[in-house]
């Protein structure tokens, strides 16, 4: 029997209009799809689209052309009422934290609040605890982080709480545009770690990032965005390894690589 998609994109084109008044083609004829439970990397450098795409899979930007089917529902085709249904099945991790948690909750306040705005948690009390427990896994702990407004926070930490508040309501889908940017090599990985223990749950993960080492963590399928296009899809391991694109190898070949012996002094 065949694994339902959670996504499906078909030759999906996105467009919009640059500051110089020109058409810029974001995302030019895509296709993929994402099984229930799957995980997809998407990869590219700088200005390859990636966000754009993100945005055009919950509906936040319209489609030139092709489509985008949530759950099995053609976005294009949904009344605004029930694309806002669709969308409380996902979660989205924005790439810039300093703008997306709300300056007037504290951590803890901004995790909890998509619950109680949903009404899900039997009381206050629940929904405090199942909030604290989702910090607590992604290593933000103790009165002084967790009563602290976004603007005490460090970058890292802001990450940490938009993913949490993210995750608060069990997404059946999780949309994550660089969410480990701002986090040392450690916390990366502790990251990581959660995201694998949700999908093990069941939920299906899109993963943007220009880090090919950390999207192969991360994921078990990669694919690698150049200038709005598809340049190359496949599992992790084999685009790592044998990587076919031209611009694949460039981006391997890029990934520092550390010294094999302790460098003179250290």
């Amino acid at each position: 029997m065949a694994v339902e998609a959670t996504i499906r994109v078909h030759n999906l084109f996105v467009s919009f209009r640059s500051k110089n008044g020109g058409e810029h083609r974001a995302v030019a004829g895509l296709s993929f799809a994402v099984e229930k439970g799957g995980t997809l990397a998407v990869v590219g450098e700088s200005g390859s689209g990636k966000t754009t795409l993100l945005r055009a899979l919950i509906g936040l930007v319209p489609p030139e052309a092709g489509s985008v089917a949530l759950f099995g529902h053609d976005l294009q085709e949904l009344a605004a009422a029930d694309l806002s249904k669709i969308r409380q099945r996902c979660g989205y991790v924005l790439q810039d934290p300093y703008g997306a948690l709300p300056p007037s909750l504290t951590a803890l306040g901004a995790v909890m609040e998509p619950a109680l705005i949903a009404r899900r948690g039997r009381t206050k009390e629940d929904v405090r605890a199942r909030a604290k427990a989702i910090l607590a896994e992604l290593g933000l702990t103790g009165e002084r982080v967790l009563d602290s407004r976004a603007v005490g926070l460090s970058g890292g930490q802001r990450q940490r709480v938009e993913l949490a508040r993210a995750l608060m309501l069990g997404p059946e889908l999780l949309l994550c545009d660089e969410p480990t940017s701002m986090q040392d090599v450690s916390t990366r990985g502790d990251i990581i770690a959660v995201l694998r223990r949700h999908v093990e749950r069941g939920m299906s993960l899109i993963f943007v990032t220009h880090d090919l080492k950390l999207a192969a963590r991360a994921a078990e399928r990669i694919l690698v965005m150049q200038r709005g296009r598809l340049c190359e899809e496949g599992p992790a391991a084999e685009v790592l390894s044998r990587p076919r694109a031209p611009y694949t190898k460039a981006l391997i070949a890029a990934i520092p690589v550390l010294p094999a012996k302790p460098l003179p002094g250290a």
